[in-house]
């Protein structure tokens, strides 16, 4: 068993239009370097330097990470991780 990890529209050019992938790891940083290297280019437009992008919001099983550890949040398999780019307007 693996870790889904859902992209959004936006993204799905990193995967092959692929909307959901499979990764591994013990952390979310784990994860997303483990993703990056399957999907090149894909942890840049997730992580700036040492933190999340602020207009990226992360959820692991509907739990947003800023609230759990951001990058730290520790991840395990059957876990489910959802990118959502954040929405702003007026």
């Amino acid at each position: 068993m693996a870790i889904e990890v859902r992209i959004p529209t936006i993204l799905r050019s990193y995967t092959g239009g692929a909307k959901a992938v499979e990764g591994s790891g013990a952390t979310l940083d784990e994860l997303l370097s483990n993703l990056d290297a399957a999907h090149g280019g894909l942890r840049e437009r997730l992580v700036d330097g040492e933190k999340l992008r602020r207009f990226v919001n992360v959820y692991l099983n509907d739990e947003d990470v800023r609230f759990l550890g951001a990058l730290e949040t520790p991840v395990k398999d059957g876990d489910t991780v959802t990118i959502l780019p954040a929405v702003a307007g007026g």
